[in-house]
């Protein structure tokens, strides 16, 4: 196994290299302080896929804007810092991260919807499965083995070999079909 030697800068030199534009410095910077930076972005911003790309934004941001760094203003990690925290605040106040917490993926919240709710689904309550029981027999077994049995549609084709299609489509008319019983 093989370690890579983490380069290291005095703070001097690292702003004289990352003004030059030497990519060296922003290895050096990247060794020397990502760290700290993304524990400086993750207290703010919970998420650890966002704090990442935050902490990309964050090097972008100190490599284009490194000829502004005034040392007469305060230490270079001081104003990295700055930057980090201000690039997580404004993230945490944008319209598209304020909405994407919002939405959330139904498939994540079923589940604990129907814990919380104690909810079953049961076909035989409402009289399911007799009303299916009583549609043409292509319709009863398609619809027995996908929406009963837990075939995808695809199996369900193999294992009645027919065509994926035919599948489709009687799932469909078996569906308006019950569909005239509820209206």
């Amino acid at each position: 196994m093989t370690t890579t030697k983490k380069i290291s800068l005095t703070e001097d030199q690292l702003i004289l290299t990352l003004k030059a534009q030497d990519t060296y410095a922003m290895k050096a910077l990247y060794d020397m302080y990502s760290a700290s930076l993304f524990g400086v972005i993750s207290r703010i911003v919970l998420h650890t896929e966002v704090a990442e790309d935050i902490l990309q934004e964050t090097f972008l941001k100190i490599w284009n804007s490194a000829d502004g760094y005034d040392p007469s203003k305060g230490r270079l990690f001081t104003w990295m810092m700055n930057i980090a925290r201000n690039l997580a605040i404004d993230k945490l106040r944008s319209k598209d991260f304020k909405n994407a917490s919002k939405n959330q993926d139904i498939e994540n919240n079923v589940g604990s919807i129907d814990a919380e709710k104690d909810t079953t689904f049961n076909a035989d309550l409402i009289g399911l499965k007799d009303m299916v029981t009583k549609l043409k027999p292509e319709f009863n077994q398609v619809l027995n083995m996908v929406y009963f049995k837990g075939y995808t549609h695809v199996e369900a084709a193999e294992e009645l070999d027919l065509p994926l299609g035919t599948v489709k489509t009687r799932i469909r008319m078996a569906i308006l079909e019950l569909r005239k019983h509820f209206n």
